[in-house]
């Protein structure tokens, strides 16, 4: 049986880093086959459109705030056979601020995403298209292709149900799962998950919420067997501790 550890939405320098460590500790003791990383691992903050005018657009933090991520990666990735991750939102922005600020530039391969993050020094695959996971119906995408739905675990249903396969996504910072199976005749069809792993960011840092927001920390693991797929979520608490098969990591 295969093990699959998902993770979104570090957003570094504004990631939890009590949560961070206690997952890095769990993965070396689940030792999982995979680690899908789904995007939004490093925030890009000082180049985003959001900060352009104010004085965070001055801010020369962004290779500190790359080195924190990389280390992070490598911690969470370095124990395990294979890791993968997928584009997002945030980790756009290295490319759209270059093709719209320095266009001259975005071509520098020193400058493409992949290698300014040093993905390939820590063996970690980049997918700009949704990740197909081997042998299964599922994919891995970040989720803000097709917009947010309200309801925890509604917007990865509806990206399960436009792609025809299940959908293990980010984006969201939320925490759920929903399933729509067909059927016809009283013969049962395929069933469609859609997943949505949480986030594991400092939610204090997250000022843009003006502090209320329907979110929740935590991560998920994929049990694989043939094509069959058993999804778990895994909740995070406020002080950076979770339970998996009866361990608590704190």
């Amino acid at each position: 049986m295969r093990k699959v550890v998902v993770v979104s939405d570090m957003q570094v320098p504004f990631h939890d880093p009590k949560a961070i460590r206690n997952l890095s500790k769990f993965i070396r003791h689940f030792k999982p086959d995979e680690v899908i990383l789904i995007g939004d691992e490093i925030d890009f903050n000082t180049i985003s459109r959001w900060s352009r005018g104010t004085a965070e657009e001055y801010e020369t933090t962004i290779g500190d705030d790359r080195d924190t991520c990389v280390d992070i990666l490598w911690e969470l990735t370095g124990s395990v056979p294979v890791a993968n991750m997928v584009r997002s939102n945030h980790t756009d922005r290295l490319f759209n601020s270059l093709a719209m600020r320095l266009p001259a530039l975005r071509e520098l391969q020193e400058l493409q995403f992949e290698r300014f993050m040093r993905l390939d020094e820590m063996g970690i695959k980049f997918h700009k298209k949704p990740y197909e996971i081997a042998g299964t119906n599922w994919i891995a995408i970040h989720g803000d292709e097709q917009g947010t739905l309200p309801t925890a675990g509604a917007s990865a249903m509806r990206a399960a149900r436009l792609h025809g396969k299940s959908v293990v996504q980010g984006h969201t910072h939320r925490l759920g799962l929903m399933t729509f199976t067909e059927s016809s005749g009283y013969k049962v069809g395929r069933t469609l998950y859609g997943m949505e792993v949480g986030n594991l960011m400092k939610f204090s840092c997250a000022k843009y919420t003006k502090g209320t927001a329907n979110w929740t920390q935590g991560f998920g693991i994929l049990r694989i067997h043939g094509s069959k797929v058993a999804p778990q979520l895994i909740p995070i608490e406020r002080d950076g501790s979770f339970i998996v098969e009866g361990k608590v990591y704190s």
